[in-house]
């Protein structure tokens, strides 16, 4: 009997599933859209990069939007986003998302309160838009502890290949974490919906948040060819786990 499979075993089978789901998502017309949000130096950019692999370039992509232009300023705030969402046939992973106006924007203050007020009233009603639309969304919310978040800036600006990375909001993301929290908290709140809700991803290891974020998508999606032998869809609940409203 074969053991349990490693983590670039595992890595590889999961990556092949997105393949299959690829390929359903063409040939069915579907749309997938894949939000990550999370700390910072919690490992998003490392699991898009993972999720998009294999995946045929032409039908997947990564959005990762700049700081807004002073036309953009000027527009209504989800603009820039709409344009970016998935048309028939594709997957779209965002690096980040509306959702900055959720915790980032209000806590380092480049939104006003009435802008962030309003942001958490008209965000439910899009994403039910999109959701009715027939748009498959996920919401990923990557975790961190304190002081992992420390050790991997500290050897974020050690690092020359990974100095690029840093900024502001990184730097202040240590000051700040009390008040991030309860912005993020908050958020959580007022936005999780049946719909659209928030699926809560412990970061501390990379490796197996990887994997639990790739499994819960290939999991909750039913498309042609489903399954290896071997290949478990169960979801490390240590890891992985759905919001929970507070009653």
């Amino acid at each position: 009997m074969s053991g349990p499979m490693s983590y670039k075993e595992e890595l590889r089978a999961l990556q092949l599933e997105l393949v299959k789901l690829q390929k359903w998502v063409q040939k069915e017309n579907k749309r997938v859209l894949i939000i990550f949000e999370g700390r910072d130096t919690a490992g998003k950019g490392g699991a898009i990069r993972r999720f998009m692999r294999f995946l045929n370039p032409r039908t997947a992509r990564a959005v990762a939007l700049p700081k807004p232009s002073d036309r953009e300023r000027g527009q209504w705030y989800f603009q820039r986003y709409i344009k970016e969402l998935p048309t028939i046939g594709e997957i779209v992973f965002f690096d980040r998302s509306w959702y900055n106006r959720g915790v980032v924007e209000p806590v380092m203050g480049f939104c006003t309160n009435d802008e962030y007020k309003r942001f958490i009233r008209q965000v439910p009603k899009l994403e039910r838009m999109l959701w009715e639309e027939g748009i498959i969304m996920f919401k990923f919310w990557y975790s961190i502890s304190i002081g992992e978040q420390k050790r991997r800036l500290h050897a974020r600006a050690q690092n020359p290949f990974k100095q690029w990375k840093l900024s502001t909001t990184d730097i202040e993301a240590q000051r700040k974490w009390h008040e991030y929290t309860r912005f993020k908290d908050y958020m959580f709140e007022k936005t999780h919906r049946d719909y659209s809700p928030w699926i809560l991803i412990n970061g501390n290891d990379k490796q197996r948040a990887r994997l639990e974020s790739i499994r819960y998508v290939v999991a909750n999606i039913d498309y042609k060819d489903k399954g290896q032998p071997g290949l478990s869809f169960a979801p490390d609940n240590k890891i992985i786990a759905v919001y929970k409203p507070k009653k």
